[in-house]
């Protein structure tokens, strides 16, 4: 199986919400902010200065990933999604890597994401590459956050794909 790394294309966009509701209706309710970026990623996530990366296996969409700037040199890391018989490769991995290589060549200091700490997996993932929690959770735009974590960026950025 031939698997590969991407940057946007709209032949993608439905895949890009596909994988995220999965996630998202798995283990909460869909929102309204899940809807915006999801029904237009481009004037959402890809317009403003953002990405969205994908996993491809075999030519199909599996794992996929958005970077939003967020503030002056921070970039949010969102929607992150790797379909179900996929998970366990490290997929997430080589997605997370390309969100730090991103944020890296746009000179970021950091990368923000909202997350919720029942999802244990993601919470070692963002850990083991080094996402530190926010003292005081503070972003209103999803009822299921309730933790904010950040990872300082120094150039050049962490490599996730080691050591893990």
């Amino acid at each position: 199986m031939k698997i590969e790394l991407i940057t946007y294309r709209d032949e993608f966009a439905a895949d890009f919400a596909r994988l995220n509701y999965e996630w998202i209706e798995r283990y909460f309710s869909v929102e309204d902010e899940d809807v915006k970026a999801l029904s237009d990623p481009v004037a959402h996530i890809i317009d403003p200065g953002g990405e969205i990366f994908f996993i491809l296996a075999d030519g199909k969409p599996v794992g996929t990933v958005a970077m939003t700037p967020h503030e002056p040199g921070v970039f949010e890391l969102a929607k992150m999604a790797v379909q179900a018989d996929f998970q366990g490769q490290r997929l997430s991995h080589r997605l997370m890597q390309a969100c730090i290589d991103f944020a890296v060549e746009r000179s970021a200091r950091q990368i923000m994401l909202v997350t919720n700490d029942s999802l244990a997996p993601a919470l070692g993932l963002y850990e083991a590459v080094g996402f530190e929690p926010v003292a005081e959770y503070r972003d209103a735009r999803y009822t299921r956050g309730n933790l904010e974590m950040r990872l300082h960026l120094e150039q050049p950025g962490p490599d996730c794909s080691k050591g893990i």
